[in-house]
């Protein structure tokens, strides 16, 4: 072959889960007879075998979706037994079940308009927030406990409904999802009634949860990505092409505000954009500002607005959420006094002895550096010394002398003239509402018992003047830009400052770690010898001294702006997530997840249990499709690789696009959580499951793509059948009915099914 000739291979029919760019013309969707208003794949093979022309006189229908009026009539009364599964029995039980503990308590708090501190975004909270609201709710009950009985007047079964309804939307979603796949209408009814019947997403859809509302929206995100890439196959940058395009991006971001789980469904577009991308730029058709056009609609799109979206959430949140509440003390300071009722009148500036100030810890925003007339029960037995989160009197200590001045041996701050707090002076703290100072010496702390840490006590007494245990060393660690002066000398709010011990060199430390309920559950302070600097540094928040003038510098907090309040909160969700490491009864890892080896107790009560476990029909197929379709991928390309020509089949490469789209998406929303230390739970694997059932029916699809329509049908329905016997035997944990011992029993077909009459 001459050197100069550049050959290129005929194009493979589009693909449809990973779909590339090829003419109109090709699309298997236009093969059509003009007398019909759609051919199933069947039909459309046959005539494409015999040679039948494209028929350029149908309209594409938006998403490559070609339903048949019948179809339509089919999926409503699909849709209409899907609701009658998910809302049978919705009001009970009538009390407080698993985790409508948090979720119903963060609607009161919604409705209240206190601030909270949630690990998740706030979409699906603020629907649900939006259904109690509109049916009354006034946030009066507290959902303080499981099995708690709902009293009159709380909607409890309108809230439940929310989640409920979506998780019914999912069903219409994942007929028109398959179909838009180019799947057969049996595979499509196949898959809408597996999730119709499965009693996992049938449990969580019930109930005050978060992962309903996730789930529809990681459908919605799937079925819109698939129509729009039948919409770029046909004609791109059309009307609709960029309709279905903007509709993904917000769906994107609608995932993504539900819980940070949407994430891995960002992934899944992200891996079909760029494998999209990708194959556009090898078609030499498409001319690089073309290119460089389509990357940037997608950019834009499934980029740009899902973050916008996203951040529109936490501009909604702020909004609602305006007063203080109980998650104040998880966040800045700064951020605290953007709250109502957590407002600061302007301070004094500057800081001299005879100050009466407050002091906050920097880093864990625990709180004030406080005291009560309570002893520890142990160590030295002495007052109290703790972080507390809230403004108390018992915050206030007023600095004094404990710097001997060469100039003035005789310094009193209350005669003398103002002596500003300069590094290296020392100092001592006297606790005005006890009368004692802030002491340390070398006795143990009654909960970090290390040699390294010495117990901080509040010790002293009318008459006694105190000793050299009460001595503290300033140490500047640095000011604000704005305030020279504050490098210099303490200043409220402007310098962040260390306290050293002047005998025992240690400094005055806190951490995340709270005391028993003898310490009422605040903070430990102590001072620690081998102190991290983060947790060691302090700040003046309020200062009035006698001799200042009511005209002198006054100081308050900076408030921060949009921006830095949803900045703050994305860090403050990220290390509460992480933290969530302790152990739970009923928590498991992801190997046991495609197994379903074990399930979750939500509720029990009368010999009556509601128990999250999946239905084995639907849950193992979708685990047997996953395996089968490694198995099959990797088999084609060893065959590949000893010269088979497998991918020249057109059948190949269809299926092979829908079941490769399909298993990225489990795969990207089940590996990830091995990289979790969090606590886990089965739930978390609901969005995998999603993607693993729709796989399992495209795989039915292939198999029986041989075989005749009324065999498909039969074998269709012999599954179905399967599927809803195992659903009806395991309903009562779905539902929380009565049932007796002996069939409880009978319903552990695995020894790590824990559920119990």
């Amino acid at each position: 072959m001459d050197s100069s000739f550049r050959a290129r291979r005929p194009a493979s029919p589009p693909p449809q889960g990973f779909p590339t760019h090829s003419p109109p013309a090709y699309s298997a969707h236009t093969f059509q007879d003009g007398s019909k208003e759609h051919w199933d794949a069947d039909e459309r093979r046959a005539a494409a075998s015999k040679g039948a022309p494209p028929h350029s006189k149908k309209q594409f229908p938006p998403g490559g979706l070609r339903l048949t009026g019948g179809e339509w009539k089919l999926l409503a009364v699909i849709t209409i037994v899907a609701a009658g599964v998910r809302f049978f029995r919705l009001s009970k039980p009538n009390s407080v079940v698993f985790d409508e503990v948090h979720f119903g308590k963060f609607a009161s708090k919604y409705i209240k308009t206190q601030y909270y501190v949630d690990v998740h975004p706030p979409l699906a909270k603020l629907l649900i927030t939006l259904a109690a609201f509109i049916f009354g709710f006034d946030g009066g009950f507290d959902f303080k406990d499981i099995g708690k009985v709902y009293e009159a007047g709380v909607p409890y079964v309108a809230m439940r409904m929310l989640p409920a309804t979506l998780g019914l939307a999912l069903v219409p979603l994942a007929y028109l999802t398959l179909r838009a796949l180019d799947c057969r209408a049996t595979t499509a009814l196949v898959g809408a009634l597996f999730v119709t019947f499965e009693n996992g997403l049938i449990t969580q859809s019930r109930l005050i949860l978060l992962d309903s509302p996730l789930i529809f929206f990681t459908g919605l995100t799937a079925f819109l990505w698939v129509g729009f890439s039948n919409e770029d196959r046909h004609k791109p940058f059309t009307d609709r092409w960029w309709l279905w395009l903007t509709l993904t991006g917000l769906s994107l971001g609608a995932v993504v505000s539900c819980k940070w789980v949407g994430l891995f469904t960002i992934a899944t577009i992200g891996c079909a954009t760029i494998l999209q991308l990708w194959n556009l730029l090898g078609d030499l058709r498409v001319s690089p500002m073309l290119w460089i056009k389509h990357f940037m609609a997608r950019a834009i799109c499934l980029i740009g607005v899902p973050i916008l979206f996203y951040m529109s959430m936490f501009a909604i949140h702020f909004a609602i959420l305006e007063n203080s509440g109980d998650g104040d003390g998880f966040m800045s300071s700064e951020f605290q006094h953007t709250l109502g009722g957590r407002g600061m009148k302007d301070t004094f500036a500057d800081i001299a002895f005879g100050s009466e100030v407050t002091i906050r810890h920097l880093n864990t925003q625990g709180g004030y550096l406080h005291s009560h007339a309570h002893d520890y029960p142990g160590g030295s037995k002495q007052q109290q010394i703790t972080l507390y989160p809230h403004r108390d009197s018992n915050n206030v200590w007023r600095i004094e002398n404990g710097t001997s001045f060469s100039d003035d041996p005789d310094f009193d701050w209350r005669t003398s003239p103002m002596r500003y707090i300069k590094p290296q002076m020392t100092i001592r703290l006297h606790h005005l509402s006890t009368n004692k100072r802030l002491h340390s010496h070398d006795v143990r702390p009654p909960v970090s018992e290390v040699d390294f840490q010495n117990e901080v006590s509040a010790y002293g007494a009318p008459d006694f003047d105190g000793d050299a245990n009460d001595h503290w060393i300033v140490e500047i660690e640095e000011g604000a830009s704005e305030d020279l002066e504050s490098w210099k000398r303490l200043r409220t709010l402007r310098t962040h400052f260390r306290l050293k011990h002047a005998l025992q060199g240690c400094y005055l430390f806190s951490h995340k770690v709270k005391l028993p309920e003898w310490g009422y559950e605040q903070q430990e302070v102590t001072c620690n010898k081998n102190a991290v600097k983060a947790n060691s540094l302090w700040y003046i928040e309020s200062a009035t001294h006698p001799q200042l003038p009511d005209d002198a510098e006054k100081v308050n907090y900076k408030l921060p702006g949009f921006f830095a309040k949803f900045l703050e909160l994305q860090k403050v969700m990220w290390i509460t997530n992480a933290g969530l490491t302790d152990r739970h009864t009923y928590d498991s890892r992801p190997d046991s997840w495609p197994r379903l080896r074990r399930g979750i107790n939500f509720w029990v009560k009368e010999h009556r249990q509601i128990y999250l476990i999946g239905n084995p029909t639907v849950w193992w197929l979708s685990t047997l499709a996953v395996v089968s379709y490694v198995a099959v991928r990797g088999l084609l390309i060893l065959r590949a690789q000893r010269g088979y020509r497998d991918f020249d089949s057109t059948r190949v490469v269809k299926y092979d696009s829908i079941c490769g789209f399909l298993f990225i998406g489990w795969a990207l929303h089940y590996f990830p959580f091995y990289l979790m230390s969090r606590q886990l739970f089965l739930h978390h694997y609901f969005p995998a499951l999603y993607f693993a059932i729709l796989l399992s029916c495209a795989a039915f699809d292939f198999v029986t793509s041989s075989v005749k329509p009324r065999a498909r049908l039969y074998i269709a329905a012999g599954l179905v059948a399967f599927a809803v016997w195992t659903w009806s035997y395991f309903s009562p944990l779905a539902y929380g009915s009565p049932w007796t011992k002996a069939k409880c029993e009978e319903a552990k077909w695995l020894k790590t099914w824990d559920f119990s009459w």
